[in-house]
């Protein structure tokens, strides 16, 4: 391993949602012709709609996150 993580922006991501729906590829054929693991893509088709709009797992997921470091206050 390289140990270095790539990064991706929004858009890719959204991008790499709409082409898996769209192609007729299997997600594994998708993830490789894109150059990431399946597991990644998956993992951004549960926060992307085949149109690129947040899924409510992604909103859900946000407002976690957001919450998260106040409730670690308060635990203390």
């Amino acid at each position: 391993m390289s140990g270095i993580r790539a990064q991706y922006d929004e858009e890719f991501k959204k991008n790499a949602v709409k082409l898996s729906y769209a192609s007729p590829k299997s997600v594994k054929q998708a993830a490789d012709d894109l150059g990431i693991k399946e597991n990644l893509l998956y993992r951004w088709r549960k926060k992307y709609t085949m149109t690129g709009e947040k899924t409510r797992y992604a909103t859900l997921e946000e407002e976690n996150n957001i919450r998260r470091p106040e409730s670690t206050l308060h635990g203390s």
